[in-house]
């Protein structure tokens, strides 16, 4: 019996010696939403938008324009005719559809790249302040998801991690 209260009383001695590991948390909504990279390329890719919407807009318009006056001319026209040059603008109209549709979808493809690219970013700057600064585990929160139900305020570093993020940022313009 003493053999084994002697060996429970090591045991426990050795695991409260062991090293705590270091923990904290980071708000993933919170550095993102703030974090002046994705900001810079949202608003770039809403110029991007906005051009092409712009653009859209006004060859619709020319095209409704040239439909009105083909419309017109129709009336003027043979069956054969009105048949022939309604197939050309039905054409017209599915070209300039897909044309519309690949370069939205090449906005979007383009938009998500540098999206991912900031994503990446964060992600490695979190890994290398972790490393810098001793932490075993850095666990990361959303509003959507979530890996961390509670934390103490202490060991939120979101704060922290912005301010890195965004001093590296303005380090590189």
């Amino acid at each position: 019996m003493k053999k084994i209260l002697g060996a429970l009383t090591i045991v426990l001695v050795l695991a409260s010696c062991q090293e705590q590991k270091k923990m904290a948390f980071v708000n993933r909504s919170e550095v993102i939403n703030d974090y002046q990279e994705k900001m810079d390329v949202e608003a770039k890719f809403k110029a991007r938008e906005d051009r092409f919407n712009k653009r859209s807009d006004s060859i619709g318009k020319a095209f409704q324009l040239e439909y009105q006056q083909f419309q017109i001319a129709s009336a003027k026209m043979s069956q054969a005719k009105q048949q022939q040059e309604g197939q050309a603008f039905n054409q017209k109209s599915q070209i300039l559809q897909q044309q519309l549709q690949y370069e939205q979808q090449q906005l979007q493809q383009a938009y998500a790249t540098e999206m991912d690219s900031v994503m990446i970013t964060m992600k490695s700057f979190v890994e290398d302040y972790g490393k810098k600064n001793g932490y075993s585990f850095i666990f990361g929160t959303s509003d959507v998801t979530s890996t961390v139900m509670y934390g103490e305020d202490v060991n939120n570093i979101s704060d922290v991690i912005l301010k890195g993020l965004n001093d590296a940022y303005k380090k590189e313009e």
